[in-house]
C-alpha cells in the first residue's frame, strides 16, 4: 500500500490556516474539535439530506425518538406512545420539564408546529417526502400529541427517530421565518448554537439547562470541515483535532501506529451499489444485469478501494437494518457473465457510461476498478465522477424518465430509520423515480411495490417480515443494481476523548463526549 507523504511542519501550518483549524495548542481544555470530511449544507434539519449536517444538528436538536449506538430505537423527548387498531393514529406522551434554548417550554404545540411546517408542500423542504404520509397533527394536551396518518405505515416510529425528525422552537420559527431559521437553530439539545461560518466551522456551547442531569461533560464543540484526506489525518496526528471521520482507508495503518490515537472500525448499514437504468438498452435485459453482477469480484473491490474495510453485499438491505434478508453475495464468475451476455445477444459486449455520485479518492478507485472488471467480459465503459451540483442536475432532478442520461451509476445509501422500508421504498419502489426520490435504476416491479405496501400496512411482525422477504428476493433476482459492498465505518479519536462514536448509518454521536 502506497502511503501519502507526510506534510512538512511549514506546509502543515499553511494548510491548517487555510482550513480554519486552530493553531497548535488551542484544542485544549474542555473544547472538543471534530474534523469531518465535508462542509455543512444547512442548520435546518428538515431541509438537509446529508448525514454530516444532520449529525451536527444533534448538538442542538432532539426528536421524539432516536437511535442508540446499535441503531435500536430509544425514547428521547417522548416517554411512550400508543397506536390505534387501524394503524392510523399515533399518540405520544411527551417528556415534562424540557425547555428550548430560548426558554420556551417543549410540548405538544412544538411538535405540531414542526410537523405542520414540514408537511406543507409550499415550504418546499427536502424532508417533505419522509413525512408526507402525515395527515394531521393535534395537540390534545400540553404533553400529549396525536399524529394521524393518511394510510397505515408501520415504520412510522422509526421515522420519528430519523435525525431530521427533531424539534425547532416555535418561537424561533416565528421570529426568524421558514428560511432564516436555517441560520439560527434553537432546540432542546445538550449544546446551544454559537456560530456557523459556512466554509469554516460550526461552534456550539454547553446547554447549562439540559434536561439530562450531568450532561454535557464538555464546554464546547467545534465542528470543522477538513475536506482533504491528508490534512484530516494530519490534524489528528498533531493534536489539532480530537476526532476525525471518515478516516481515509489508505491511511488507517499509519494512524493506528500513531501514539495517543485510537482508530476504530465497526459495522455499518452503508450499502454501495451500481444502479442500471432499466429504461435503456441493454440494461432492460435481466441477463445483462445478472452478467454484470457475475463480472465483478466484490472481495477484490473491498481490498482495492476500501483497504479491506468493506464486505461483499449479502442482500438488497444490509445486515443491521431491521428485516434485512441474506441472499448472497453474487459470486464472481466472469465465465457465467460472458455466457449470459452471449444469450442476450451481446457476445462481443457493448459500450456504455459509468457515473459516480461522488468525486473523492475512494470513489475514483471504485469506478476505475469497475471499469477494468467490466472490460474483462467485453463491456467498455467511460467513467466520470460527478460533483454534487452535477449529480443533482443530471440524476436527482430529471423531470421525465425518458430524459435521464444515467446508464450505470455508482452510489450508496444508508437507511437512517434503521428499518427496511427506508432501505427499499426510496430506491426501488416505482413511486420513487426521480425527481420524487432516488430510484435512479427506474426499476418497476408490481409485486415488489405490493409487498412493500403490505409490510407498511401491517403491525404483525411475522407478516411484515414475510412481505419484506418477498420484496428483497424479487429485487435480488431482477438485479436492477450490481450489488457491491457494505462499508465499515472507520474513524479515529484522541485517547483523551471518550463518549464519541459513529453509528452504523455513518451519523456520529457526541452527547456524552468527555475530554480527559
Amino acid at each position: 500500500m502506497q502511503l501519502a507523504p507526510r506534510l512538512r511542519p511549514a506546509m502543515l501550518a499553511v494548510v491548517l490556516a487555510s482550513s480554519g483549524l486552530p493553531a497548535p495548542g488551542r484544542a485544549t481544555g474542555k473544547e472538543v474539535v471534530m474534523a469531518v470530511a465535508s462542509t455543512f449544507t444547512t442548520m435546518d434539519p428538515y431541509d438537509a439530506n446529508d448525514t454530516i449536517s444532520l449529525s451536527v444538528h444533534k448538538a442542538f436538536y432532539e426528536g421524539l425518538y432516536g437511535f442508540d449506538k446499535d441503531m435500536k430505537v430509544v425514547p428521547v423527548l417522548a416517554e411512550s406512545h400508543t397506536v390505534s387498531s387501524d394503524g392510523l393514529t399515533y399518540t405520544f406522551k411527551l417528556r415534562k420539564g424540557v425547555k428550548f434554548h430560548d426558554g420556551t417550554d417543549f410540548g405538544a404545540d412544538a411538535v405540531k408546529a414542526n410537523l405542520d411546517r414540514v408537511t406543507n408542500p409550499d415550504n418546499r423542504l427536502k424532508r417533505f417526502n419522509l413525512f408526507s404520509n402525515v395527515a394531521r397533527t393535534d395537540a390534545v394536551a400540553p404533553q400529549t400529541v396525536r399524529i394521524t396518518l393518511k394510510k397505515p405505515f408501520s415504520a412510522f416510529v422509526n421515522v420519528t427517530a430519523h435525525p431530521s425528525a427533531v424539534f425547532i422552537s416555535p418561537a424561533a420559527l416565528k421570529k426568524y421565518g421558514n428560511k432564516e431559521i436555517a441560520f439560527h437553530p434553537v432546540g432542546t439539545g445538550p449544546f446551544t448554537f454559537v456560530e456557523w461560518r459556512q466554509t469554516d466551522h460550526v461552534r456550539v456551547a454547553r446547554n447549562e439547562r439540559y434536561w439530562r442531569p450531568g450532561l454535557p461533560h464538555v464546554d464546547a464543540i467545534v465542528f470543522r470541515p477538513v475536506v482533504d484526506n491528508n490534512t484530516r489525518s494530519a490534524v489528528l496526528k498533531t493534536g489539532e483535532a480530537h476526532f476525525a471521520f471518515p478516516v481515509p482507508y489508505e491511511q488507517a495503518a499509519v494512524l493506528q501506529g500513531t501514539p495517543g490515537l485510537d482508530v476504530i472500525s465497526g459495522p455499518s448499514i452503508i450499502a454501495r451499489f451500481m444502479a442500471m437504468n432499466l429504461l435503456k438498452k441493454p440494461f432492460d435485459d435481466v441477463r445483462v444485469r445478472q452478467a454484470i453482477n457475475y463480472a465483478i469480484d466484490k472481495e477484490a473491490l473491498a481490498k482495492v478501494a476500501f483497504a479491506g474495510f468493506a464486505v461483499p453485499s449479502e442482500g438488497v438491505v444490509p445486515p443491521g437494518v431491521e428485516y434485512a434478508v441474506k441472499l448472497g453475495p453474487w459470486r464472481y464468475d466472469p465465465k457465467k457473465a460472458r455466457e449470459l451476455l452471449k444469450e442476450a445477444g451481446y457476445e462481443k459486449g457493448f459500450e456504455s457510461e459509468l457515473w459516480s455520485a461522488y468525486n473523492h479518492t475512494t470513489a475514483h478507485k471504485v469506478i476505475q476498478f469497475l471499469q477494468q472488471q467490466l472490460a474483462q467480459v467485453g463491456i467498455k465503459v467511460r467513467v466520470q465522477a460527478l460533483e454534487a451540483g452535477q449529480r443533482v442536475e443530471r440524476v436527482e432532478s430529471v423531470q421525465r424518465p425518458e430524459d435521464a442520461g444515467v446508464r450505470l451509476y455508482y452510489v450508496g445509501w444508508s437507511s437512517s430509520t434503521g428499518e427496511a422500508d427506508w432501505a427499499l421504498r426510496p430506491l426501488l419502489a416505482s413511486e420513487s423515480w426521480p425527481p420524487r426520490l432516488f430510484n435512479v435504476a427506474y426499476y418497476k416491479n408490481e409485486h415488489v411495490d405490493a409487498a412493500i405496501q403490505r409490510a407498511l400496512a401491517t403491525t404483525d411482525r411475522n407478516e411484515k417480515a414475510a412481505a419484506y422477504r418477498e420484496a428483497q428476493e424479487r429485487i435480488w433476482k431482477d438485479a436492477p443494481w450490481a450489488f457491491l459492498v457494505t462499508e465499515k465505518v472507520l474513524y479515529a479519536r484522541s485517547k483523551r476523548l471518550s463518549g464519541v462514536h459513529v453509528l452504523p448509518d455513518a451519523a456520529f454521536d457526541f452527547v456524552e463526549a468527555e475530554l480527559r
